[in-house]
């Protein structure tokens, strides 16, 4: 790692795990200028593939993830901290099923089951996209639904 002051090499000063062990914290000084910074690593999940419904397939994105979540949650009583342990659960889910491929119908799926723990408005707002729905049938009919696995939870 290099210096983003001079552009001379740095040493780790201090490590730090974040995010249940996938991230870690690195405080580094430079070895010339003596100006210190953090860096962040996250682990990289390489070639995971997602394959959409037209069976074309695209690298992982979890800012395409995080994107429709934000906008699920938008003025919803969700914390930034409650915000990122949804993301970071949503990603667990996904990884654990140990594939290189996973389907967009699957991430939805997990998306949504997350998201209805979380926050109903939120989880409703995420599945009339996810699910498209096309009239208010559709959302009575899936606050329905929700209404009857709260029931059971």
């Amino acid at each position: 790692m290099h210096c983003p002051r001079c552009q001379k090499s740095t040493k780790v000063v201090n490590s730090r795990p974040l995010e249940d062990g996938r991230a870690v914290k690195r405080r580094r000084e430079c070895l010339h200028c003596s100006q210190r910074f953090s860096t962040y690593e996250r682990l990289s999940l390489g070639d995971f593939r997602v394959v959409k419904r037209n069976d074309s397939k695209e690298l992982y994105a979890r800012h395409k993830i995080e994107a429709g979540l934000r906008k699920a949650l938008e003025k919803r009583p969700v914390t930034e901290a409650q915000f990122q342990k949804l993301l970071f659960d949503i990603e667990a889910d996904i990884f654990s099923i140990g594939k290189e491929k996973i389907s967009s119908e699957q991430i939805g799926r997990i998306v949504l089951d997350r998201l209805r723990k979380t926050d109903k408005v939120g989880y409703l707002r995420f599945a009339s996209v996810y699910r498209n729905f096309r009239s208010p049938q559709a959302f009575a009919k899936e606050i329905e639904k929700l209404e009857k696995v709260g029931a059971r939870a």
